[in-house]
């Protein structure tokens, strides 16, 4: 029976899966999202540059037998998205056998986010022009990064979402929880994830992966105290009976790198045929740059 525990990433047992194209601060390969189907392991991760040189410029999709080594399928750009920046994208596979990518767009000029979806019958196909949008947001608030997780005939999903009414505060976040029938159309069912106030996450928290066991919904989110702290969030853990009420675990973070910021984000676990797991997530080295490394557990 898995616990706590074994979805905690220890950065000692872990491999460089991608490294970021540059050395140097806000060069990043990362916010991974990985998917295990017939033997491949299917990888989509968020290529970005500094503020300024073009944020959140691609998103590859990259597929490995071994978990470690990846060749790449295919890459979408943001002027392909109409995009100022991608964020993480979020890679499923439906019970019918399709695929899709859903991707977080910046909308230009403003702090607002967007979700679209691209649908293909493989990974390797994904076209930018066949996308829809499916969580827009509206103007008072910006919704990315959602986790989609299909359990119980129903689609889960949890979303970062950032108030805009006040450009001081668009780096807050919380984590909305929505349903969906069909992984389109969502429902929203209210807030299941927020900071806690004089803690480690109380400037804001996103859901990163999340995994039903046994009854119980286990959730690991990244959380940060500060703005400064945005872009280098460290990992903590919720729990809940009910996925729309999520309770963190302790008082400190559970995972973080010992390097600059101590970013360690956007965990993401797959279950592999043969027993066992991987674990996905962007981690801050030395020289501050962001790569994107796994866990054979």
């Amino acid at each position: 029976m898995s616990t706590i525990e074994d979805f905690l990433p220890d950065p000692a047992r872990s491999t460089v899966a991608i490294e970021p194209a540059h050395p140097g601060e806000g060069h990043w390969a990362g916010a991974p999202s990985a998917v295990e189907s017939d033997g491949w392991i299917y990888l989509a991760y968020r290529l970005r540059r500094p503020v300024g040189e073009g944020r959140g410029y691609a998103v590859a999709v990259a597929r490995s037998r071994d978990g470690e080594r990846f060749e790449t399928l295919l890459t979408i750009g943001r002027q392909e998205m109409d995009t100022e920046s991608l964020e993480r994208p979020t890679l499923v596979r439906t019970p019918e056998g399709r695929w899709r990518l859903y991707l977080s767009c910046a909308t230009h000029g403003s702090k607002h986010w967007r979700v679209e979806v691209l649908e293909a019958a493989d990974p390797a196909a994904f076209r930018a022009e066949h996308r829809q949008v499916v969580l827009p947001g509206d103007p008072k608030t910006g919704v990315k990064d959602p986790v989609i997780v299909w359990h119980d005939g129903l689609w889960h999903l949890w979303a970062s979402c950032h108030p805009l009414a006040e450009p001081e505060d668009a780096d807050q976040m919380v984590t909305d929880y929505a349903t969906s029938a069909d992984g389109v159309e969502w429902t929203w069912q209210g807030t299941a994830l927020s900071g806690r106030p004089g803690c480690w996450d109380s400037r804001g928290t996103r859901v990163a992966a999340v995994r039903f066991l046994d009854g119980e919904v286990v959730a690991l989110y990244d959380g940060r105290a500060t703005a400064a702290e945005n872009y280098e969030e460290k990992t903590g853990v919720a729990v809940g009976a009910d996925p729309a009420v999520l309770t963190p675990v302790g008082t400190e973070p559970a995972a973080a790198s010992p390097y600059a910021g101590g970013g360690l984000r956007y965990m993401d676990i797959v279950d592999l045929p043969g027993g066992g797991r991987r674990l996905y997530y962007e981690y801050t080295r030395p020289d501050g740059a962001h790569e994107l490394r796994t866990e054979l557990r």
